[in-house]
């Protein structure tokens, strides 16, 4: 890189940064939401309640059926025709990532707490313990243990899709490269950050997520 290839670098960075802060924003947040609601929904999941089942079993399939951008696209353009609701772009990414980390984070759920063994739940049911008190006592502190590397995995897919709120105007790392881009006509090097700036955050978690899987199994 010679020395003005250099120093556009670092004069793009402090804007590079702000478009950073604005895409962990939005992650952070979505991870939070996903998690708490994905919980929820995993245990909701395992219910043995038939009617209970089909409504997750419709919410999670109205996720996996339909890609992400075009929920972006039906909650920013479509809630305000048809529901004269109006959120903003920051928001509307929030909640579209939210809803579709819950489905991810729920499965894993599921399938962590279907992964123990039935004697724990018979046990906890044997002393007493209500539904509730078995979740929240018994079979949630052993599933966390299975569900941290899988819920690493997703949390970085969060992390990834946020690049696609560009499409409906969020400023993130993506809009902030192609504004800068736009100005100076060096889209190799400002790419080549963008790419670069991904990597350091997601490669880590991903690591990180290999090494609890093998610790852990």
């Amino acid at each position: 890189m010679d020395s003005s290839g250099f120093e556009l670098l670092m004069n793009s960075l402090p804007q590079l940064g702000k478009g950073l802060v604005q895409t962990l924003s939005i992650a952070l947040l979505s991870i939070i939401f996903s998690t708490v609601g994905g919980c929820l929904l995993g245990v909701l999941c395992t219910s043995p309640l038939r009617w209970l089942k089909v409504l997750t079993r419709i919410y999670l399939e109205l996720f996996r059926a339909v890609p992400i951008l075009v929920w972006l696209f039906f909650f920013y353009f479509g809630l305000p025709i048809f529901f004269d609701i109006h959120l903003s772009s920051f928001a509307c990414s929030v909640l579209v990532l939210s809803l579709w980390g819950i489905t991810e984070i729920s499965e894993v759920a599921r399938g962590a707490l279907q992964s123990l063994p039935r004697g724990q739940a018979e046990a906890g049911a044997a002393i007493g313990l209500n539904a509730t008190q078995l979740h929240l006592y018994v079979l949630l502190p052993q599933a966390v243990r299975r569900m941290i590397p899988p819920s690493i995995n997703v949390y970085t897919r969060i992390i990834k899709t946020t690049s696609l709120t560009v499409l409906i105007g969020v400023t993130e790392l993506i809009k902030t490269g192609q504004q800068i881009i736009e100005r100076t006509g060096e889209a190799l090097l400002i790419y080549g950050a963008m790419f670069l700036l991904y990597f350091l955050l997601c490669y880590p978690l991903s690591a990180v997520s290999r090494t609890l899987e093998k610790r852990l199994a």
